[in-house]
């Protein structure tokens, strides 16, 4: 990824993105989180720990 373009996924405020479960988490309680981001990018956390930092992907990634 280009070193610009991930500084400005994690300028994104995200404090009040709208979490999903990940299809794959087989409705575990335990699993991946996802958010959309603008421009079709993502944020993914650990649905134990929502306070550690989420990562962050953009479309092609």
């Amino acid at each position: 990824m280009n070193p610009a373009r991930e500084d400005d996924l994690y300028a994104i405020d995200i404090s009040a993105a709208e979490w999903r479960k990940s299809p794959f988490s087989s409705g575990a309680e335990q699993c991946v989180e996802i958010a959309d981001l603008p421009g079709g990018a993502v944020a993914i956390r650990d649905s134990k720990h929502p306070e550690r930092e989420a990562l962050r992907y953009t479309a092609e990634e």
